[in-house]
């Protein structure tokens, strides 16, 4: 099956639980094209059902990953009717409470006994950002913003097809103290907030009204093969209007 937005061939992760993320020997600067050489033919995420369990109507939230030896990429594709976003945007520092607005967020971790230490990481249609070091079992939640992990991202809104794509290059040094290797498994879920009515999507819903459940995250099994390159053509002329890339 294909994607009826990037023409790419769809991997179905959701009753799998797993999420696979393509080798690639080269970095590069995040990149928000699905039709680019860096992202063309990996395999693709989506996100059908909100937090509670329930189906969500209309196109889903696609993600794909990437990695290297030394980062984690991210590409979101995020469908939307009217976006909500946050007035006088800050690109260069990060957004406290982001979530309130329009975002894409994943929280990953390793595979690893405590599960309820992870990192979050968001990015929304105007290129701002947060990174946050969340442990659960601690009595002051403050200590996690002053954490920086030097993520990078870039967004670009595609007015004309109502779609937002979202791109996070995340080092591995501070998310994952193992040497990166084939076959390592992260602790990881896809989320989204949108619109006004704060309306959700999730890859494993938690149903819960919170994404902090860790006790449902997937796994994002870094993947030695290549992509598979295909001939398939976008239907519609890609726009390079992408925000500014920023460091945190």
């Amino acid at each position: 099956m294909f994607s009826q937005f990037s023409q790419s061939p769809i991997t179905w992760h959701f009753e799998s639980r797993q999420a696979g993320s393509v080798f690639s020997d080269r970095d590069c600067l995040p990149d928000t094209n699905p039709l680019s050489e860096f992202w063309l033919g990996v395999p693709v995420t989506l996100l059908t059902h909100n937090s509670h369990g329930e189906h969500i109507s209309g196109p889903p939230t696609e993600v794909r990953s990437r990695w290297t030896l030394t980062n984690l990429y991210l590409l979101f594709t995020c469908p939307y009717e009217v976006l909500y976003l946050k007035p006088d945007p800050d690109t260069f520092r990060e957004t406290n409470k982001l979530w309130q607005w329009d975002v894409a967020e994943v929280f990953v971790c390793p595979h690893s006994d405590n599960i309820r230490r992870y990192k979050e990481f968001e990015v929304s249609p105007q290129g701002e950002w947060v990174d946050v070091d969340v442990d659960l079992d601690s009595l002051n939640h403050e200590d996690g913003w002053v954490w920086t992990s030097g993520i990078e991202v870039a967004s670009r809104i595609d007015d004309q097809s109502c779609i937002w794509y979202g791109s996070m290059r995340i080092p591995f040094a501070p998310i994952n103290p193992r040497p990166v290797a084939p076959g390592n498994l992260l602790r990881a879920n896809f989320f989204r907030w949108h619109e006004l009515q704060r309306t959700s999507a999730a890859w494993i819903p938690t149903m819960k009204p919170t994404f902090h459940v860790p006790e449902v995250f997937g796994l994002i099994v870094l993947e030695k093969d290549s992509p598979t390159i295909t001939n398939s053509r976008n239907q519609t002329e890609f726009r390079r209007d992408e925000r500014p890339v920023r460091n945190a």
